[in-house]
């Protein structure tokens, strides 16, 4: 999956560390695309040097590898690099490298999002000591905000309920859906297949989580099985594909990054 980076590793804690010239500078566009070039499949980045005296704030370290992010807003362009979003990315670049993709997207959504206070109006300052944006004038502090959400395989048997969306991800998916305000993560299962597919489910059974920057979520994964009636009334707003899918028949998505991926795959395998 997508945080599957081992030996490299991701170090996410805050310091308010100062940019050197030669470390990797994120910069995004108004539509939140972010500027690399793609060699081979791999991702190159900017570097602080390149754009001059653009303000930033440190994002993470891959290894001994610093992301930093470029707040003011440009039209900064540099020869053989392009802006891309996170999803034309994924299919072309190797797995290794999305990983600071999706986390640079996730955190770069948040600080754009997030430069008035919500109680006062005033402009928001960056913290110094944690990862926070500080109200001068009122004192509210806002946090990086994080969606929970689930992804659920249903199984019937031998066969499990495969999706696919109405719009964006073109590939096999499985039931998804974020958490709502007063309920249970198991709740937020039984509702959201309910609501996709007209099924009742039961023996709900939690199986792995990751981090998934592209939507600002942290993804949760449950096998369950269908409770009586198998008979699929989909919801045509949400989906435009939902079949029972025998085991053999699964066919998985073009990557190995998602745990919805993987969640196919391990079912595929006899393993759930």
């Amino acid at each position: 999956m997508i945080q599957d980076i081992y030996p490299r590793r991701l170090n996410n804690s805050f310091t308010d560390y100062k940019a050197s010239a030669e470390d990797e500078l994120l910069l995004f566009d108004e539509k939140c695309r972010l500027l690399v070039k793609t060699d081979g499949g791999k991702i190159v980045f900017p570097h602080v040097s390149d754009a001059g005296d653009l303000r930033n704030v440190y994002l993470f370290s891959i290894d001994d590898t610093r992301y930093f992010f470029a707040l003011d807003e440009t039209s900064f362009q540099k020869e053989g690099f392009s802006y891309n979003s996170p999803n034309e990315l994924r299919e072309t670049c190797e797995e290794g490298e999305m990983l600071a993709v999706f986390t640079a997207y996730h955190l770069a959504k948040w600080y754009r999002d997030n430069r008035f206070c919500g109680r006062c109006g005033a402009p928001l300052e960056l913290d110094k000591k944690e990862r926070a944006l500080r109200c001068p004038k009122c004192g509210n502090l806002i946090f990086p905000r994080i969606n929970p959400a689930v992804i659920v395989g249903v199984r019937n048997g031998d066969k499990i309920l495969i999706t696919r969306y109405n719009r964006g991800f073109a590939h096999n998916a499985l039931v998804a859906g974020f958490t709502e305000i007063g309920e249970t993560l198991e709740e937020t299962v039984a509702r959201e297949v309910m609501e996709e597919t007209g099924l009742k489910i039961k023996n709900i059974s939690y199986y792995k989580s990751q981090p998934w920057g592209s939507a600002q979520d942290v993804l949760m994964g449950f096998y369950c099985d269908v409770d009586g009636d198998t008979q699929i009334k989909r919801d045509d707003s949400e989906l435009k594909y939902a079949e029972w899918v025998e085991r053999e028949d699964i066919m998985l998505q073009p990557d190995s990054l998602s745990l919805t991926n993987e969640m196919m795959m391990m079912f595929k395998e006899g393993k759930f």
